[in-house]
């Protein structure tokens, strides 16, 4: 019954052509009663603006950040350690949000909204705080009541007055540059430092010792676990001042280095322009000026909140540090010469104001990658304004509309249902304020989504799985589920280009979902790029089906690169080989070449763009990582897949390569590889490598060849040991061989500091080697070991002895036999290794024994000496092992490679590669389970997370369709199950 002739009954703004409107609307108005089709459905009235409304919402406190470990805390500023630590006398299972800083928070949540309820503004606001089964921590809810455009206005307040989305920050700091060493005492000057800025940018820091890191090295591609030297400055507090704080502790450690700072006012609207795609045009300035540039926060005009008596950073101050004012005044130049050259796009765009503020709070971090890979700036209103602007500028018009269209696919994360009760149940009891405040942040603690209360009407706006669990839980409550007639109206955004997709040809997939699941299917276009699919229904089990229905015939699509030297190949003469996949797996395959993409002057990072996407609807959603190998197949190996890995490398010492960018982008071009440099602000030490997969590790090999490394081995002085290394043999001879042969320098100095346990003085060898060749140490000390028994020297190692390989063979299994002829294998000797470290238990304890008096900040700092003898001496104690022979062919370490590259557990949609949570039900619906009885009980709604099918590997980034609240992919999820 419901075909296409039931689309006379639907309001204007669906996918009927506009050239027919005007008959249809004359159609509808001589409607006869008896017209096939289901009765149309009445539009609830909307309620005048002074009506009061309840509004609740969640704030996003970050109650689960937790502090550091007292036991690697050497100074803390102010009260930090009373705000971020639990007591001495805490039970060990005391949870993360029982910490002072947000037992705090949340007092000043509740001031504040009791001054507002106080106040003679006719409105009252208050707070719940609930631990749900589905959320990691304490939830903290707010419910408002009055005036619409009150509510709103208050919603913003506490937004902007609240510190929201806490976290912790950490720079690397070399201990020298900290501490006095020698002495065993901090540097008042530099915990001076740390206490103003903690009461400038109101954070808390704290000065941690160092830790464990993992490093990866050489073409095989293994973590290394190595204890960095460097000292940590942990910086806590809400997002925008916990930066601030960062960049003027990088820039006082770039003064304590001997650099000199300056400063120079950039507009914020033309900083991200000035900076580059992958930093490029900022890189070349550094570079060529040998300085350190740092922009403020991307959006800090976004975010309002500011702590008491702190300061805001001012969004238009950029410091410079370098050498001298000579550079820093070539770098201003350089930055004045090319915005005078600047000739700006600008363009303006409407988004719903609710997921705009969704956006805010929850998706900053891809609109900021958005940002940087088109090297657009984008302005979102601020936070709460309850504005629909947003403003997005560029160089050229081509990335401006490419921001604008990722934008907006990620706008379509976020869904908006609205559940009317038109006529309730007069047997049950209608909820007082007090019943539907609890009602309210019920939902809003369960589900995560805003929830809107008015003349019994609820409007609901979230993620999409925030808003289906919010739909589950309003469906358990009494009044609402007995109520005789209500109406659900579920909306999904979705690109203009994707609506012949999801229609089907002649509405085909709109008119067979109506009939099998009793909803009514409106297509509505608001904007230039999205449109609205709107389902609506009388019962929420209608909804369920039809909205579960209608998302599996969302597009799904991954995309991906391919040269476009293969396009033909696989396209096939006339099409016939891309056509014969197509017909085959039924899934769409788009080609585009450098033209399409913009001509031929792109710069080179196009190159590098995903040149090929797959489209298919997501019930289908499995063949398309199928589609990707039967393509890839028929491109050669060398470029068939491409892949990011990332590389550890001293920050500061990036600067070192980067003066040395020309060798680089030479290394780039031989190996068709990009080497991405992370941003000065950023201060960390991962470097991202993307390229073809089977020359990435060799990319990387390459690179690392240019990073210096070192370690020393420390012996007791005895005359036969001096002998052997003053003797010809050993300076002609051994140290030449194990130059060309290991690709070690081995130099020996004398350090009259540092003895054996017996008192005697020590001799050091220095290995130098450069980081691709670290696992040559292993084999080089071998042969040293070698020819000290040839000459009869026996050595005692101090530290920075390595252990032999432990030998492949039946060892292990010789302790179940009882037999003297078989002996067994020595313990291996203790040894601190440079490249196959491995801490114990003895180093754990050294761990905790050197901080435990440094923990506190007034225990003085007296202790660091015996902190640092003692990290001296017992690195004997650290034993290690290497895990095979470092003698390896470079073909098979690379084969290696690439194997451990391909992560055979991808989601073939999923654009980032992070995987998703597994479920057992093929249905995207949560199931709620009523706790209690009558209005306002607890509602436990378990999480269900994206319900998708897991495939075989693949990289691939943006698609058309959004991807669902709880993942980072670019695609739409398809239930499991067959399409019903």
């Amino acid at each position: 019954m419901n075909k296409i002739t039931a689309m006379r009954h639907w309001p204007a703004g669906n996918f009927i052509s506009r050239n027919n409107m005007a008959a249809m609307q004359a159609m509808n108005a001589r409607r006869d009663v008896t017209t096939q089709g289901p009765p149309p459905i009445p539009t609830p009235q909307l309620p005048i603006a002074e009506s009061t409304i309840y509004y609740s919402f969640n704030v996003p406190f970050a109650s689960d950040l937790a502090g550091p470990d007292t036991e690697d805390i050497l100074h803390a500023t102010t009260d930090a350690v009373l705000r971020w630590t639990h007591p001495a006398e805490a039970p060990d299972d005391v949870p993360v949000h029982a910490l002072h800083v947000h037992v705090m928070n949340l007092e000043g949540l509740r001031q504040l909204c009791h001054s507002i309820t106080t106040n003679a503004l006719p409105i009252e606001a208050h707070v719940l705080s609930s631990t749900p089964k589905n959320a990691r921590g304490l939830v903290t809810t707010v419910c408002l009541s009055g005036p619409a455009e009150l509510v709103y206005q208050t919603r913003e307040a506490i937004l902007n007055k609240t510190p929201i989305s806490l976290r912790c920050t950490t720079v690397d700091v070399d201990g020298n540059l900290v501490a006095n060493l020698a002495e065993g005492v901090l540097k008042k000057s530099v915990t001076d430092f740390l206490d103003e800025t903690s009461r400038f940018c109101g954070v808390d820091i704290f000065l941690l010792g160092p830790k464990l890191a993992p490093v990866v090295d050489g073409l095989n591609g293994d973590v290394e676990l190595r204890r960095d030297q460097r000292w940590r400055v942990a910086i806590y507090g809400d997002n925008m001042s916990a930066e601030h704080a960062k960049t003027r502790v990088l820039i006082h450690i770039d003064q304590l280095l001997g650099r000199v700072v300056d400063s120079i006012n950039v507009d914020y609207s033309i900083q991200q322009i000035l900076i580059g795609r992958n930093r490029k045009n900022i890189k070349l300035i550094e570079s060529s000026t040998n300085t350190a540039i740092y922009f403020p926060p991307p959006f800090l005009s976004c975010y309002s909140y500011c702590p008491p008596g702190a300061a805001r950073r001012g969004d238009s101050d950029v410091f410079i540090t370098g050498e001298n004012t000579q550079a820093i005044e070539q770098a201003k130049y350089k930055i004045h010469d090319y915005l005078s050259r600047v000739r700006l796009y600008v363009k303006d765009v409407q988004i719903s104001p609710a997921k705009l503020d969704s956006v805010l709070l929850t998706r900053m971090d891809k609109v900021r990658k958005i940002a940087e890979n088109n090297n657009t700036h984008i302005l979102p209103p601020s936070l709460g304004s309850r504005k629909n602007v947003a403003r997005f500028q560029a160089l050229e018009n081509l990335p401006l509309e490419r921001s604008v269209r990722e934008l907006m696919a990620l706008v379509g994360q976020f869904y908006t249902a609205t559940w009317w009760i038109s006529h309730p149940d007069n047997r049950q009891p209608m909820p007082t304020p007090n019943d539907i405040r609890t009602m309210l942040s019920d939902i809003c603690a369960n589900s995560e989504a805003d929830v809107t209360f008015d003349k019994l009407c609820f409007t609901i706006t979230g993620s999409d799985e925030a808003v289906k669990a919010a739909l589950a839980v309003i469906h358990e409550i009494k009044w609402v589920n007995h109520s005789p007639q209500s109406q659900i109206r579920v909306k999904i955004e979705l690109a203009n280009e994707h609506k012949e997709f999801v229609s089907g040809k002649k509405n085909g997939k709109i008119n067979k979902i109506m009939g099998q699941s009793n909803v009514q299917i409106i297509f509505e276009t608001f904007g230039e790029y999205n449109f609205n699919i709107e389902v609506v229904t009388h019962s929420y089990e209608a909804v369920k089906h039809g909205l579960t229905l209608v998302e599996q015939e969302m597009p799904a699509s991954i995309s991906f690169h391919v040269p476009d030297q293969y396009h033909k190949r696989i396209i096939g003469i006339g099409g016939q080989h891309i056509q014969r996949i197509m017909k085959k797996y039924s899934v769409f395959v788009k080609f585009s070449n450098a033209m399409d993409r913009g001509g031929l002057s792109r710069e080179d990072d196009d190159s590098r763009v995903d040149n090929v996407i797959c489209r298919t609807p997501a019930r289908n959603a499995q063949n398309l990582e199928l589609v990707k190998s039967e393509i890839l197949e028929m491109v050669d190996r060398v470029d068939s897949e491409f892949m990011n890995q990332t590389v550890k490398i001293d920050r500061l010492y990036h600067r070192e390569l980067l003066s040395r960018l020309p060798e680089i982008e030479e290394m780039e071009k031989k190996w068709n590889c990009k080497i991405v440099f992370p941003s000065t602000e950023q201060a960390t030490d991962e470097l991202t490598v993307s390229g073809p997969q089977w020359l990435v590790p060799k990319c990387i090999d390459s690179f690392l060849g240019m990073v210096p490394d070192k370690h020393e081995v420390v012996m007791e002085r005895t005359p036969t040991l001096i002998k052997f290394l003053e003797s010809p043999e050993f300076v002609q001879n051994i140290v030449p061989k194990l130059k060309t042969q290991y690709e070690v320098d081995v130099t020996v100095h004398e350090n009259p500091e540092e003895r054996a346990a017996n008192g005697n003085p020590s001799v050091t060898l220095l290995w130098q080697f450069t980081r691709n060749n670290a696992g040559g140490v292993s084999d080089a000390m071998d042969f040293l070991q070698g020819e000290f028994a040839t000459a009869g020297v026996e050595p005692v190692f101090i530290r920075g002895a390595l252990s032999h390989p432990k030998p492949d063979t039946f060892e292990e299994a010789l302790p179940f036999f009882d037999s003297k002829l078989l002996q067994h294998a020595p313990a291996p000797v203790a040894t601190d290794s440079p490249t196959k470290p491995s801490f114990g238990e003895e180093t754990a304890r050294e761990r905790s024994s050197l901080l435990e008096r440094l923990r506190r900040p007034g225990s003085g700092m007296s202790s660091i000496s015996s902190f640092l003898d003692r990290r001296k001496n017992s690195s004997q104690s650290a034993t290690s092992f290497f895990k095979g022979s470092s003698n390896v062919s470079k073909s098979s370490l690379v084969s290696i490679e690439s194997t451990r590259s391909f992560n055979a557990d991808r989601n073939p949609w999923n654009d980032s590669g992070v995987n998703l949570a597994d479920e057992d039900s093929g249905s995207p619906w949560p199931s709620a389970v009523l706790v209690g009885n009558g209005i306002g009980n607890k509602l436990a709604v378990p999480h269900h997370g994206d319900m998708t099918p897991r495939h075989a590997a693949r990289q691939s980034a943006d698609s058309g369709r959004p991807s669902t609240s709880h993942s980072t992919n670019s695609g739409y999820p398809g239930p499991l199950g067959p399409f019903r």
